[in-house]
């Protein structure tokens, strides 16, 4: 019996032909998709498992090995142009010290090794915008064993023993970290990803882009339907077997299922290189880490078939009912407005966790994704419903007889009319809720960049409530910054030890203002101004850095003179530039040089994980629509063809009848506009409800509605769609002659 399913499967003509080829393509597609987010989720626990060297240096670890200790220093936070720099001091005390992974030895005094990416950028750019500030010289590059990323920014540097061991922060460790430290007192580099939100973002993803694909198999499988149904109902009548025709019809589907799931796995490994490439974690994979498990591979190689065959076995279940089940075609029973409870219910549960988010990451992918999914799979229920009822309505309303034609079929086969249209809602609801959340979280979040006047300016020295950087800052160092090409203004930030003119209303366990010359606040606006008369300012400790310029900002005055003040411990410098990514990095390497123990800090590091954050979303917003939008198109343009081979002969006895050719145009323009109008509004609108509930839940913003552009691009996607229904149009000439009727 297969093996005359098999050959049946093949042996219908073109039409045949047609529809295995596009239930593979279309098999195809979604595997290779599904196995692309899987082997994404997998790298992203191999990116983590590669990094945890670096947290060598916490203070909770507490492994030991019989070896000659190995001092070591996290330099802490190193930015170039934004990119954060892992910066690892060493020095071995014998010949048994433990390397890191990715090198063979370790550097010796003097000498450095560093990331292919670092390698390659301190050889291109100039000395004194970054090497000059990693004392030695380049001995080597870090292998892929220490790396997240091929982008990882990575320095491994040799020090003295005993000069390390006087730095702040240096421990002598016996073992490299393999697992993370039990807990991190601001001595983890955090150059890990967040795998549970990754796993979130990426589930997101992963629903978004099959829900389309599903449909588009679904439709696939339904190509030249009415013919195979009149041929499974006749083979019932000569006395096939229920059970033979459900084998029968499942074989049929599941040969393309099959071939479809090999080339998906072949696909996947073509779409690796551009995984890859793709920054899902603000950063890109090794193409090696894109890998699947063995369960995984082997219950995508079995389940795809498998869900293939029930697909069929539910699409043809009329058949195997009665074998003249199809013959009669009775009008199916409309659908009730129960269907509007799923998508209803996922819109509640999203409502209700505004003001109770979980706290666990966990708890929160169960929330969400939960939401968004039934959300989902609501729109699709729900769809028929809303179709019968708008088209009921416009029957009401209309006398012209393509229209009664059209909304009368859609009225009484809502099901067929929605199904045409449903993978574009789809995607139409994901680009919603996409460009709304993103697009409040830039606006929230869009100060990341800073202010105009902060973009200039670089901070270098001790953070609030540490103990001051210098007692005094050599002269030969001011002239260096000063000498910098672009150089606009200094100004210096002294420490407060008896709390001048502390805010009383700030709590007492919050590190005093600190003390600034007014005539250096004057070279530096963007820190804020002194009143008419005062010789030195107390300028609040959030950071001589802010977001948000304080331009306009008058500082209380501090009740001591110029000179007194001077002669105080130097806690910070703040410099303003005119903007050059050059000139900043010049002035950051003047001053790690002259106080390697501190750091330089911009907006654009303290935004930066964020801001990597952010266009990773950018980047998975961009990867589903540009999937979604083209696989919806296509599901939209096989549905309607395949509409309309399935009543080629009921057209054609309406042509034979005197209906004119350009009526029955009419007739199937409407039949898929109508429904695509009204349920991408309903999409639209979820969208913005579904998102808005998301983003006052999980990070507590408020809807901000997208521009323009979306509502642009929106109406491009129906027009597109609109025109993919039009290109089938000319089809119904040929299909409708009248030799249509006459072998029906």
């Amino acid at each position: 019996m297969i093996t005359f399913a098999l050959r049946l499967a093949v042996s219908g003509g073109r039409q045949a032909v047609a529809r295995l080829l596009t239930i593979t393509a279309a098999t195809a597609v979604g595997v290779g998709l599904l196995l692309s987010t899987l082997a994404a989720v997998n790298a992203v626990g191999a990116t983590n498992d590669r990094v945890l060297w670096a947290n060598s240096g916490a203070k909770s670890r507490t492994e030991t090995a019989a070896v000659d200790p190995l001092r070591w220093r996290d330099h802490g936070p190193e930015f170039y142009d934004g990119k954060r720099l892992l910066f690892i001091e060493v020095a071995a005390t014998g010949p048994t010290s433990p390397v890191p992974p990715g090198l063979t030895e370790l550097p010796a005094a003097g000498e450095y090794y560093a990331s292919p990416a670092l390698a390659k950028l301190i050889r291109e750019t100039p000395a004194d915008q970054l090497a000059d500030r990693f004392p030695g010289r380049l001995v080597g590059e870090i292998g892929k064993a220490a790396l997240a990323s091929p982008d990882s920014l990575v320095l491994v540097s040799g020090q003295d023993p005993e000069a390390l061991a006087a730095r702040p922060g240096a421990r002598s460790i016996t073992t490299i970290a393999t697992a993370l430290p039990s807990s991190c007192e601001a001595d983890c580099p955090s150059t890990g990803v967040r795998g549970d939100a990754m796993t979130l973002i990426l589930s997101v993803v992963a629903g978004a882009l099959l829900f389309p694909v599903v449909i588009f198999i679904g439709t696939a499988t339904r190509l030249s339907a009415a013919t195979r149904e009149q041929r499974y109902a006749a083979m019932r009548l000569v006395g096939a077997t229920p059970r033979q025709i459900t084998l029968i019809a499942a074989a049929e589907s599941t040969v393309a299922a099959v071939a479809g799931t090999v080339l998906g796995f072949g696909l996947f490994l073509l779409l690796r290189p551009l995984v890859a490439d793709v920054p899902f974690t603000g950063d890109r994979f090794f193409v090696d880490d894109l890998t699947l498990t063995l369960p995984q591979g082997l219950a995508v190689l079995l389940g795809v078939p498998l869900a293939a065959a029930v697909a069929a076995r539910l699409a043809l279940r009329r058949v195997t009912v009665s074998p003249l089940g199809v013959s009669r075609r009775t009008t199916p029973k409309p659908p009730s407005a129960w269907r509007v409870a799923p998508l209803l219910a996922g819109l509640a549960e999203l409502a209700w966790f505004v003001g109770r988010r979980p706290e666990t990451t966990n708890g929160q992918t169960a929330a969400y994704l939960t939401g968004f999914l039934v959300v989902m799979l609501g729109l699709v229920i729900a769809g028929p419903w809303l179709t019968m009822a708008v088209a009921r309505l416009v029957a009401a309303r209309t006398s012209r007889p393509a229209s009664l034609i059209a909304v009368r079929r859609l009225a009484d086969d809502p099901k067929a009319g929605f199904r045409s249209v449903a993978g574009l809602i789809l995607a139409l609801f994901v680009t919603t809720a996409t460009v709304a959340i993103i697009g409040t979280i830039d606006a929230n979040r869009g100060v990341l960049s800073g202010d105009p006047q902060t973009r200039v300016a670089v901070e270098h020295g001790a953070m609030s409530g540490e103990p001051p950087m210098t007692d005094a800052v050599p002269d030969r160092v001011l002239a260096d910054v000063r000498a910098v090409p672009g150089f606009r203004g200094l100004a210096v930030a002294h420490a407060n030890p008896d709390g001048l003119a502390r805010d009383p209303s700030v709590p007492k366990d919050f590190p005093p203002p600190v003390l600034a010359l007014c005539s250096d606040l004057a070279q530096v606006p963007v820190v804020g101004h002194c009143a008419p008369g005062a010789e030195v300012a107390a300028v609040e400790p959030f950071g001589f850095l802010d977001l948000v310029s304080q331009e306009t900002t008058e500082w209380p005055t501090a009740p001591i003179t110029a000179e007194a003040a001077a002669r105080l411990p130097v806690q910070s410098l703040y410099v303003t530039t005119d903007g050059a990514t050059v000139t900043k990095e010049r002035v950051r390497t003047v001053l790690s040089r002259a106080f390697p123990d501190y750091h330089a800090r911009m907006v654009q590091d303290w935004g930066s994980a964020q801001q990597q954050e952010l266009a990773g979303w950018r980047q998975l917003a961009d990867v589903v629509l540009l999937t979604t939008l083209p696989i919806a198109g296509c599901s939209l343009a096989v549905s309607v063809v395949a509409g309309l081979s399935d009543r080629r002969r009921p057209f054609a006895m309406l042509r034979l009848t005197g209906a004119p050719l350009r009526m029955l145009r009419v007739v199937i323009g409407l039949e898929s506009a109508l429904p695509l109008l009204v349920v991408s509004a309903l999409a639209i609108g979820t969208g913005f409800a579904a998102a808005a509930m998301f983003l006052k839940s999980q990070m507590d913003y408020d809807l901000v509605s997208p521009g323009g552009v979306f509502f642009g691009l929106v109406l491009l996607g129906l027009a597109s769609s609109l025109g993919i229904i039009a290109s089938t149009l000319p089809l119904l000439k040929r299909i409708t002659g009248p030799e249509a009727a006459r072998n029906g």
